[in-house]
């Protein structure tokens, strides 16, 4: 069965003799994933590796898809083996915390929050997207928690902070950069379409929000018209999750 399955993005699906669907799941490469399950030593994994012996899959050409249809397949179906995924709350987020008028941007644990900008499922993922956002809107590492020194941060050497760490920029100009990324990735309001890799080189594929709102996804031939493209979106439920895989994506960009 696992040797026939594609090493391409997408959604895959387990069904047991009767072809009653018992899991649901997504991969970048969907056949070393599946085989990562039958090779398995947790508990999870032995359930499928008893159970499971039937396999489907679907390419869909990109993380970003492959997420937002596995997130939606898991609520409709409920398969037994995905109790885990259907939980809603990501453990970690990124937060505002004031430092001496700076406007900080924290990782902290959201079991005790409710004010999150964006969740993220671990702390590596969150670290990492902090840090990106901390070089892309020249913000300085030292106020955010990622560079613990008494004296400049190191960005401040190489000319990407200001100097907002030893007080050479003022709390005003420093949080005019914190409040262009909060506006950038609010999503009340927020229209767009996406585009990202299709399920083949002759396709691409499409993500659509429209104010504030997530409409669905589809796909389309490469040369299609601009404004044609809205025709091929597959309308899908709006919901929480949704919106946390399309924040993270706009801030892994």
């Amino acid at each position: 069965m696992i040797e026939r399955l594609p090493g391409l993005p997408g959604v895959y699906f387990f069904y047991t003799e009767n072809d009653d669907l018992v899991y649901i799941g997504k991969s970048i490469h969907i056949r070393k994933r599946v085989l990562q399950h039958f090779q398995g030593k947790d508990n999870k994994s032995r359930k499928i590796q008893r159970t499971v012996t039937r396999i489907a899959c679907e390419p869909m050409g990109s993380e970003l898809i492959a997420l937002l249809y596995e997130s939606d397949l898991i609520k409709r179906h409920q398969p037994l083996y995905n109790s885990s995924q259907r939980r809603t709350m990501d453990p970690f987020g990124l937060y505002i915390q004031h430092e001496n008028g700076y406007k900080a941007l924290r990782v902290g644990n959201n079991q005790e929050r409710g004010d999150e900008i964006i969740t993220f499922a671990g702390t590596t993922e969150a670290k990492n997207a902090l840090y990106r956002l901390t070089e892309k809107y020249k913000l300085c590492p030292k106020i955010n928690g990622l560079y613990n020194t008494r004296s400049a941060c190191f960005h401040y050497q190489i000319k990407s902070c200001h100097g907002a760490c030893i007080d050479q920029e003022s709390p005003e100009s420093y949080n005019q950069r914190v409040d262009a990324f909060l506006h950038a990735y609010r999503f009340e309001g927020f229209t767009k379409l996406f585009e990202v890799e299709g399920r083949s080189a002759e396709e691409k594929g499409l993500v659509y929000i429209e104010r504030g709102i997530y409409r669905g996804f589809g796909f389309c031939a490469r040369d299609t018209p601009e404004d044609q493209l809205l025709k091929y979106i597959n309308y899908r439920a709006d919901n929480k999750d949704a919106r946390r895989i399309l924040m993270r994506y706009l801030v892994s960009r």
